[in-house]
């Protein structure tokens, strides 16, 4: 398997795309048979703004 047209694919070559796409596939089938209970959309936005806003504060307190 050949190098990839870097326009057209992040990955290098044929088997790092092949090596890729099972891990993620292997991910998502993961996930779909996860017993675990879901994280409501309201409380991940909220913990995604905190993270947010800490790393805002830090930047203000470098002066950037």
């Amino acid at each position: 398997m050949g190098k990839l047209d870097p326009i057209y694919s992040e990955f290098d070559t044929e088997e790092e795309a092949e090596a890729h796409d099972k891990w993620f596939r292997a991910q998502v089938e993961a996930a779909l048979a996860s017993t675990e209970p879901d994280t409501p959309h309201d409380q991940v936005m909220a913990e995604i703004d905190a993270i947010i806003e800490k790393h805002r504060a830090a930047q203000a307190r470098l002066g950037g």
